[in-house]
């Protein structure tokens, strides 16, 4: 496949994504599946997508100057790819930037737009970018400098203070390593990391799970031991399968479990034995947790399509040991790998997300016997869906607390961030190079 063909792929998902409201990542993830792709096209077009959506307000406000008319969406995303291969790329020349742009502009439109995309390509080569110095606002210039909405930019800077919230913008630019979880009742960590070795993927121990290996290097998803035996989970994804502290012969219940890497994860703790309830609200994704606890060999695990705030008819009061609800959240802690949800969301989205929390919290934590633990944990860096809400449940359910050797079981390379608080722990991307998270573990009072 040509660079040319690449690009137009590139294009098409971009315009997906904004206008369709497809994920990046899912939609990234089917195309190059389903093509023939070769992995250095594949590595383009990851780079193309995610580049360009990640700097998209840093790029328009450079097109800002040179555009002076509207277009189409797709002229947009266009000018807005060849901006990024100009600025953010060195391996591309900036003419074969142009030529590309406008070959491309000449077979999805027409010469006028041909034309229109040759001009303001070039007057940009040849004028130069105007400088981000001008802004003088210096939240205007960090939402500008990291395309975040401004709006997220001032709440993170409320919260946490500027340089914190200038980290967290900048990681969000950053391309994340890939890391994946083994199956210790199948496989040993260094015997996996040997043989990834010999394969030529080098991978390295996890500091957060005895499980986890981090990817520095090569391709691991098309490997012989992924299916059956690695299971593709950022560390801080497996942080929570760690301290949801499930032991063997539990009864365990997942409320929000796809698409089960949580799940599967605590199944092996239990060392696939007791019994786990995987629940989601939509019947498929929870036929997607079952698919993948049985390509693991854990039979543990029963999934259902399932509202978790309505699970009295299945369930009778304190019948769980461990309860993880892996709540659904703003999602503003993955933005490296989801960038499209930086321009989605509004504050609004977090307000009704923060009722369904509630709600969650409420129905689901009656099903926990006294002296259960509850893990909540959430994919994101929004104060008011994590630490206030853990805040708020506490105040209104006095029979829990804080588990009080929470902070002591986490790994010691969590035990000195600065996100650590009272309420649990707050990863920020920066921190330690993973998603952004939040995960804090109950106690129910009485035992």
């Amino acid at each position: 496949m040509g660079e040319q063909q690449v690009r137009r792929t590139a294009l098409e998902l971009l315009v997906r994504i904004s206008e369709g409201g497809g994920f990046s990542h899912i939609l990234l993830h089917q195309t190059i599946e389903n093509g023939s792709f070769s992995s250095k096209d594949a590595g383009l077009l990851t780079e193309l997508v995610y580049g360009t959506m990640q700097r998209k307000m840093t790029i328009d406000y450079y097109l800002d100057s040179f555009v002076k008319r509207k277009t189409s969406p797709w002229v947009n995303w266009l000018l807005s790819m060849a901006v990024y291969q100009m600025v953010f790329l060195d391996r591309v020349p900036d003419h074969a930037v142009i030529y590309e742009s406008v070959e491309i502009a000449k077979k999805k439109g027409h010469k006028g737009i041909a034309s229109f995309v040759n001009g303001v390509l070039r007057n940009i080569q040849r004028k130069g970018l105007p400088s981000l110095d001008d802004i003088q606002d210096p939240i205007k210039r960090l939402s500008i400098e990291t395309s975040h909405p401004e709006w997220l930019v001032r709440r993170f800077v409320r919260w946490y203070g500027m340089e914190i919230t200038r980290k967290m913008c900048q990681k969000n630019l950053e391309h994340k390593k890939v890391s994946v979880r083994i199956q210790p009742l199948k496989a040993d960590r260094d015997e996996i990391i040997h043989i990834l070795k010999k394969d030529g993927i080098i991978g390295t121990a996890s500091r957060i799970s005895s499980q986890g290996i981090v990817i520095q290097k090569g391709n691991v998803i098309h490997h012989p031991l992924f299916e059956h035996t690695l299971t593709v989970q950022d560390e801080s994804s497996m942080l929570v399968g760690e301290m949801v502290d499930a032991k063997p012969g539990m009864t365990v219940l997942d409320a929000c479990s796809a698409p089960g890497g949580k799940t599967t994860h605590i199944a092996e703790k239990m060392q696939n034995q007791g019994k786990l309830y995987a629940y989601d609200l939509h019947p498929k994704k929870a036929k997607l947790v079952e698919e993948k606890a049985r390509a693991l060999d854990l039979t543990i695990v029963e999934a259902k399509g399932a509202d978790s705030r309505n699970l009295e008819p299945f369930h009778s009061p304190e019948t769980f040991d461990r309860i993880l609800l892996d709540a659904p959240c703003s999602g503003l802690g993955v933005l490296r790998s989801k960038p499209e949800i930086k321009y989605q969301k509004t504050s609004e989205d977090i307000r009704q997300l923060k009722t369904v929390q509630k709600e969650l919290l409420q129905s689901i934590s009656p099903l926990l016997k006294k002296g259960g633990k509850l893990v909540y944990s959430t994919c994101t860096v929004d104060r008011e869906e994590n630490e206030q809400m853990v805040e708020w449940f506490l105040n209104h359910y006095p029979d829990f607390e804080v588990d009080p050797d929470f902070s002591r079981d986490l790994p010691e390379v969590c035990q000195r961030l600065p996100g650590l608080s009272k309420w649990g722990l707050q990863l920020f991307p920066h921190d330690l190079d993973t998603d952004g998270f939040f995960l804090t573990r109950l106690r129910k009072k009485g035992v």
